[in-house]
């Protein structure tokens, strides 16, 4: 099933139909880690795309069994398995000790993607210290935690790219959204300074910035109406394909972005 048929929304056959088009070795000789990449989402799709540009791909996830099915059923679509280490991105041991598995068995980490994130929906007078204080550790504290790991290893190298998944809702305003909002507002903040500390080293961090993306998982959190909803604000009247947003990352992960650093990339089609 694709991820844009999850659900009951309907899927654009003009784009459900397809996957990401013919690969270009954009990421050939480069080796590449994505957190939170088990299941159908963003992250997934970006392990894959990575792969299937040519890149040398580690995956991980605190779901142990579900990160094992997502490197089998990429090993099965790219032809090779990706390197599986299971990791909790808010333990910083267990953080340190994904990088130097990752650096050691592949040789370095090339580029790193900080997918993880958490949502939920609370208005901020209903909300608890445990609904915050969770959305903001796994999706502005690890982030944190995993980029301050990985320079590690790039800073000594002289090179490498991070990239950072954000959300339009760093920028807009949704009723309910108060934790994941400054979360994800935190994350740009996070990218554009880190930007500043690194670009001495030959390293460039940039994020992207999605509006919607259909995936299974999203399918079974949220309720068809409020799917219908958020898909009805954007401009083609659907949600993104997961691997439309990982195509972008790609172009970031990429020597097509050179010259870019610090920056968020909205990738949406949402209008006011």
């Amino acid at each position: 099933m694709s991820d844009a048929t999850a659900g009951n929304l309907p899927a654009d056959p003009r784009v459900a139909s397809k996957w990401a088009g013919p690969a270009h070795g954009l990421l050939v000789g480069r080796t590449v880690l994505v957190t939170a990449a088990a299941g159908t989402g963003i992250g997934y799709s970006t392990a894959r795309r990575c792969a299937e540009e040519g890149a040398t791909i580690a995956i991980s996830d605190r779901h142990e069994r579900r990160l094992g099915e997502a490197a089998d059923r990429l090993a099965e679509l790219t032809g090779t398995r990706p390197l599986a280490v299971p990791c909790d991105v808010t333990d910083q041991g267990q953080v340190d000790n994904l990088m130097d598995t990752v650096a050691g068995e592949l040789g370095g980490i090339d580029v790193l993607v900080n997918n993880a994130g958490l949502g939920g929906t609370a208005p901020v007078d209903e909300m608890t210290d445990e609904q915050w204080d969770s959305v903001l550790a796994v999706t502005l504290t690890s982030t944190f935690k995993t980029t301050r790991s990985v320079l590690r290893h790039m800073i000594p190298a002289g090179r490498g790219v991070i990239i950072n998944n954000a959300s339009v809702i760093g920028w807009r305003a949704q009723a309910g959204q108060a934790h994941y909002a400054a979360a994800k507002a935190g994350v740009m903040a996070l990218t554009r300074c880190t930007a500043l500390d690194v670009a001495p080293h030959g390293i460039r961090v940039n994020a992207v910035s999605p509006s919607i993306a259909m995936h299974a998982h999203l399918a079974k959190v949220t309720t068809d109406d409020l799917l219908a909803e958020l898909s009805a604000r954007e401009a083609f009247g659907r949600p993104a394909e997961p691997w439309e947003i990982a195509n972008v990352m790609v172009f970031l992960a990429s020597d097509y972005s050179s010259y870019m650093t610090g920056e968020v990339v909205s990738v949406s089609s949402q209008h006011p």
